[in-house]
């Protein structure tokens, strides 16, 4: 009798231990800097808030049921699509909207931040950003995040090792060359530049473009500066990032800068004025598609 019993406990434990490893395998744990997320792995019914996680999923193929629309890149712009629900603004969510999607997974970048708690309440919510002082690091680190839950990692190494060889391609180049090198947003007809603890940061940190000017004070929107800074700095190089182009304006960056100081410039004399991506620099840095963008928009001052 003591034995049937035995026997039986022994294949209770068996099936419990069973039972905890297929759950266990069923879902992935995020640990984050809001929080944490245990979500279903390969998750249906997916909401997403930040672009360069929109970027990723597309590049997997992964279909979204909700997107924020009101800024998407012209490369996402597919999204725009009515199969797609638009589930607000980067900054306010149609909460209605999300709930009635009922999510299996909500993915969030730092301009949801403050709302972060709200959405959790909703469904798991992953938030991913990238450190401007680790770009690679957090990008890739994203990335494998996403992959992970989808179970899809073996589709993202070999774009990713494609990535590190042209960043490094491009980074041999820049240090080699030693230009001095100064990221310019034109705003509307005003003008900022960023240094290297910047949010393009990754300009100098991983491409390896020397600073023009080390003592660019570091704010979220740029140290804002005159046409007699840009020709007393005298860059080798100058990097254009057109914020009007992104969130709307009537003035474009190529109308500012065609000024008699900025054409007396270093860089405009040597053909360096390198307009870049903005669109995707200014909204959708991190992702898989973006990253690659940026590395061929640096590239082209070696072109």
């Amino acid at each position: 009798m003591n034995k049937k019993f035995s026997l039986t406990v022994a294949l209770l434990l068996a099936l419990l231990v069973f039972s905890t490893t297929a759950w266990a395998e069923d879902f992935v744990h995020i640990v984050h800097e809001l929080g944490e997320a245990v979500v279903k792995q390969s998750p249906e019914t997916v909401v997403v808030f930040d672009y360069a996680a929109l970027d990723i999923l597309d590049y997997l193929g992964i279909e979204p049921a909700g997107v924020v629309k009101s800024s998407l890149p012209q490369y996402l712009s597919h999204f725009q699509d009515e199969k797609y629900v638009d589930v607000g603004t980067l900054f306010e969510p149609d909460f209605e909207r999300i709930y009635a999607l009922q999510p299996d997974v909500i993915f969030v970048s730092s301009r949801q931040a403050e709302v972060y708690s709200e959405l959790a309440k909703i469904a798991p919510t992953v938030y991913l950003t990238v450190d401007t002082s680790d770009y690679w690091g957090s990008f890739t680190r994203n990335v494998k995040v996403i992959a992970e839950i989808f179970d899809r990692e073996a589709e993202v190494e070999g774009k990713l090792d494609a990535l590190a060889r042209g960043l490094s391609e491009v980074r041999e180049k820049a240090q080699d060359s030693g230009l001095r090198t100064l990221i310019l947003m034109a705003n509307d007809g005003a003008l900022s530049v960023y240094g290297p603890g910047s949010r393009f940061g990754v300009v100098h940190n991983e491409f390896g473009f020397i600073p023009a000017d080390p003592q660019i004070a570091t704010a979220n929107h740029g140290q804002n500066v005159s046409f007699e800074y840009l020709l007393q700095v005298n860059p080798e190089i100058i990097l254009v990032i057109d914020r009007a182009a992104t969130v709307g304006g009537s003035i474009s960056a190529e109308q500012v800068l065609d000024n008699i100081l900025v054409k007396m410039t270093n860089a405009a004399q040597s053909g360096r004025i390198v307009y870049l991506t903005s669109q995707v620099w200014y909204t959708a840095a991190g992702g898989l598609k973006a990253t690659g963008t940026m590395v061929e928009d640096v590239r082209k001052v070696f072109e």
